[in-house]
């Protein structure tokens, strides 16, 4: 049987998606709710759906499969929801409370909305992962240049290791020493002893999962590797088991934050790379969409059942987080810059103390999820107000699998929220639905005007199964002139898994000040990539399959904070080289700080030098659409009251079946498209055309 077939499944707090992708075939999506805790049993409901819409059996499927690729919120999951395993951390004795001290009073209130940064007085450190009782000190020493000034005594680890998993009862052990990212051999030392002494504990060294400089994040890194390693790496052995017992005989390769894909057993062993890892998917896929439609300035909104999210792509560079966060610890990775609201489908709405309402952030998930599923949500969320003013059809939602109970959630609304508000449910609900709207215009707003940026330069891209809904709304708001709802909108994490490459990345700190000659450089760089070079030609890639992206953090002495600049040119690097990358620095530095910010005179220093290396994955070649008529007459499936905001009214309009419309067809607002996935509201004033790949390009009047 031929394997023919790349599928990709990214699994979110509400919905589990599947692409499956073929050469000279179009295009086949699938859905199914996501199953916590068994999220893996999810995967293969969602890949079930996408065979049956083929016509095949989800078995016969997956054994035609050459490649399936897989994003999941199961790391972001443990870390919310604080379900990893007991874990111990073992320090340089004398530093064992970094990790409790943070970074200083910034700690208070790092990761806190700007209401609660407000009042910094009343703000608390969040509680960290691993208790004070659960850290141990060992002697030990190693010198900011590396050299050994105190080996640790393996006692005193034996010793250590045995307090923590007999008295502490832990599961999983994080070992950061100081400057061990310049000498290795005592944390190495502890891993040896663990692996001994309680070889059924996971651990993890801050020398391998984060070997940078900054003490506090570094050690954090490295317990939140450990909090969560276990859980991420029983969850990822599930899932090639199920998937061994369907008949898939090929490769697993797992999704990471900065946007490349690993083999499922390296990403075992690097859990922390799964942060936020599907939105970053969703990311790489409107970038590759962008390339498609020849729009390089893109802003790109996602809403799913859980959480909005929003990032910004300017002549097709995709911006990496500075200080990148989960919940409120920080962590030394590099992550795809997403920024988040809680706000989705799944929201919950409330009524707060002096009887102001509320969208989230609390979410109702998938189980019980809103109360229109039936699974006994008892709390009014988002999507039961979409389903209120008309949006959605009891009838439709998820290809017709699942009827929607309308007349509960009016009942549960009108006593939850329109009552206490003293209004009725209609207006109630297009209140409801308005302030979400307005949530996340800000936070688009944050990242783009309060950058500098013009939302008005931009096309913006609609994804997610709820963002089709709302966006007609925020982007008028905005001022955006088009916006692009794809074909694959509702499952665009799983369509950015199919674009992504095998990525690795590796880093090397060091000291460096500025002018150095090429040779220093070199001399970093070249161990890296052959590294690099052997882990991609064990994965199969080689020749024009393989690229190496390196880039220098760059800062001025006694500076704190680096930039992480490209590197231009090819391996070696020469002089020139070296002098554009001062250049590039500076006109970034002052991109960030502003004007005149850059300072030659005072003396520029290398941090870290890093090396991102490409496995090149085939893309297959999508299916263009010869264009019809304009007129969807065909597709219209019927008539229906909805919420027209230029109105402020229920308004009948007509409603369009997806799956009808031709390449070609233009729908006029204010209109409802349903597609088996997901829906898509055009307000007043607006239009939109099917376009050969089956997006549905939509210009704002």
């Amino acid at each position: 049987m031929k394997r023919k077939y790349i599928v990709a499944t990214d699994v979110g707090g509400t919905c589990t998606d599947t692409v499956v992708f073929a050469r000279n075939e179009p295009i086949r999506l699938g859905k199914a709710l996501s199953t916590p805790p068994d999220f893996a049993t999810g995967v293969l409901d969602s890949i079930g759906t996408a065979a049956r819409a083929m016509g095949m059996e989800r078995d016969d499927l997956l054994r035609q499969t050459a490649l399936f690729v897989h994003g999941s919120t199961v790391v972001d999951n443990t870390i919310f929801t604080r379900d990893g395993a007991r874990t111990g951390l073992i320090a340089t004795a004398g530093f064992e409370d970094s990790l409790l001290v943070t970074r200083g009073a910034y700690g208070r209130w790092g990761g806190l909305t700007e209401d609660r940064i407000k009042h910094p007085v009343k703000t608390e450190r969040a509680p960290a992962l691993v208790g004070g009782e659960a850290i141990v000190g060992v002697k030990e020493r190693v010198d900011y240049k590396g050299a050994m000034l105190c080996e640790a005594d393996e006692a005193e680890i034996e010793a250590a290791v045995r307090k923590l998993v007999d008295d502490g009862k832990v599961e999983a052990i994080a070992v950061s020493f100081l400057w061990s990212f310049y000498n290795m051999r005592n944390e190495q030392k502890v891993k040896e002893v663990v692996g001994r002494v309680a070889p059924d504990v996971y651990c993890t060294l801050s020398s391998e999962i984060a070997p940078t400089p900054g003490e506090y994040e570094r050690t954090s890194t490295t317990v939140i590797n450990a909090y969560a390693g276990k859980i991420a790496r029983s969850y990822l052995a599930d899932l090639e088991r199920l998937l061994a017992g369907a008949g898939y005989v090929g490769p697993v390769m797992v999704m990471q934050g900065y946007g490349g894909l690993i083999p499922a057993h390296e990403s075992a062993d690097r859990s922390i790379g799964m942060l936020e890892c599907g939105p970053a998917a969703g990311v790489i896929g409107s970038r590759a969409l962008g390339e498609l439609l020849d729009q390089p300035n893109v802003i790109a909104t996602d809403m799913g059942g859980t959480t909005f999210k929003v990032s910004v792509i300017q002549d097709g560079a995709i911006e990496y987080a500075r200080e990148p966060m989960v919940d409120r610890f920080h962590y030394s990775q590099p992550k795809i810059e997403v920024v988040s609201l809680g706000a989705g489908g799944g929201s919950i709405i409330s009524i707060e103390d002096g009887g102001t309402p509320q969208v989230g952030p609390r979410s109702a998930g998938s189980r019980p999820g809103p109360v229109c599923y039936g699974f006994g949500g008892e709390e009014p969320t988002l999507t039961d107000v979409f389903l209120m003013i008309g949006y959605m059809d009891p009838k439709s939602f998820l290809a017709g699998s699942m009827e929607l109970d309308e007349a509960r959630s009016r009942a549960v609304f009108e006593d939850r929220i329109a009552r206490p508000l003293g209004l009725d449910v209609e207006r109630a609900a297009i209140g409801i639905y308005r302030i979400a709207a307005a949530q996340v215009t800000d936070l688009i707003r944050q990242i783009t005007v309060e950058r500098g940026l013009d939302p008005r330069d931009f096309v913006l891209h609609a994804f997610g199964g709820s963002c089709g809904m709302l966006a007609g709304m925020f982007a008028a708001e905005l001022g955006v002139k088009r916006m692009v709802v794809p074909y694959t909108a509702s499952v665009n994490c799983a369509f950015g898994l199919i674009s992504a490459d095998i990525a690795h990345e590796y880093s090397r700190t060091v000291a460096l000040p500025l002018p150095q000659p090429a040779s220093a450089v070199n001399e970093v760089l070249a161990p890296m990539i052959e590294k690099a070079r052997a882990q991609l030609m064990e994965e199969g890639f080689e020749g024009a399959r393989v690229r190496f992206d390196c880039a220098i953090d760059l800062r001025y002495s006694r500076q704190v904070h680096e930039l992480t600049t490209p590197l231009r040119g090819d391996f070696p690097v020469d002089d020139a080289a070296l002098a554009t990358l001062v250049g590039d620095f500076e006109d970034l530095y002052e991109r960030k700080y502003g004007k005149g910010s850059a300072y030659r005179e005072a003396g520029i220093e290398i941090t870290q030098i890093r090396v991102g290396a490409r496995g090149l994955m085939e893309r297959p070649e999508i299916i263009v659409e010869a264009e019809e008529g304009s007129d969807p007459a065909t597709a219209q499936a019927g008539r229906r009251r909805i919420f027209v905001d230029a109105r402020d009214a229920m308004v009948e309009c007509a409603v369009y079946d997806f799956e009808k419309l031709r390449p070609g067809n233009v729908v006029q607002g204010p209109a409802v498209i349903h597609s088996p996935i997901t829906t898509i509201v055009l307000q007043d004033r607006q239009s939109g055309t099917i376009d050969g790949y089956r997006n549905i390009i939509i210009d704002l009047a």
